[in-house]
C-alpha cells in the first residue's frame, strides 16, 4: 500500500506531503508525491509559480524544481511526474492522479486544498475531484502548519526509542 500526495508545490501541497510523511513514519507505508504537468502550458506553469512571467516553459526545469522541493521537504518520499496534453482540462489532471492512485494501490491520498473538505462535490478543483474517489481514504489538509520536517524527524527519533507503552 502507498500514501499518494498530489503535489503542485503550493504551501498546502507541502503540508500534505509532511502529513503523509508523519503517517508513514508511524504506519510504515511508502509515500509517493505525484506531479501532473500539462506539457508546454506556460500559463498553467506560471499560475502555479513553476515559471517566471518572462521565461519559456521547460518541462525538465519544472519537474526538476518540484522534485527538489519534494526531496528537501521529505527525503524518503518517492517522486513521480506525469504529463497531460498542453490544453488538457482540469479533469484530465484529476483523472491522471486517480489513475496513479489506482496503479500504486493507494491506501490513502493526502490532498492539500483550501476547499476540498468543505464540499467534495460541485467544485472544479483537482483536490475536490481526487477527494471524491472512493477507492482510497482521503486526508484533506487545509492547514499549512506545522510544515516543518525537522519537527517530524525529532518526534520520530524520540518515539522510536521508547518501545511499547506499559499497558501492552
Amino acid at each position: 500500500m502507498t500514501f499518494v500526495v498530489p503535489f503542485d508545490g503550493s504551501a498546502l501541497a507541502e503540508a500534505a506531503l509532511v502529513r503523509a510523511s508523519q503517517f508513514s513514519a508511524v504506519l510504515e507505508e511508502r509515500v509517493l508525491a505525484v506531479v501532473v504537468v500539462p506539457d508546454g502550458n506556460e500559463r498553467y506553469a506560471r499560475e502555479r509559480g513553476w515559471a517566471e512571467p518572462d521565461e519559456a516553459f521547460d518541462m525538465s526545469e519544472v519537474v526538476g524544481s518540484l522534485h527538489e522541493q519534494v526531496t528537501d521537504l521529505a527525503p524518503n518520499v518517492d517522486f513521480r511526474h506525469e504529463t497531460v496534453d498542453k490544453r488538457a482540462p482540469t479533469g484530465a489532471v484529476t483523472n491522471r492522479l486517480k489513475r496513479v492512485a489506482r496503479e500504486v494501490d493507494a491506501s490513502m491520498v493526502f490532498v492539500g486544498s483550501e476547499n476540498a473538505g468543505r464540499m467534495v462535490t460541485g467544485l472544479g478543483s483537482v483536490g475536490s475531484s481526487v477527494a471524491a474517489a472512493d477507492a482510497y481514504d482521503v486526508v484533506i489538509v487545509r492547514n499549512r502548519a506545522p510544515a516543518n520536517v525537522a519537527e517530524l524527524r525529532n518526534a520520530t527519533d524520540h518515539d522510536a526509542g521508547r518501545g511499547k507503552p506499559d499497558f501492552y
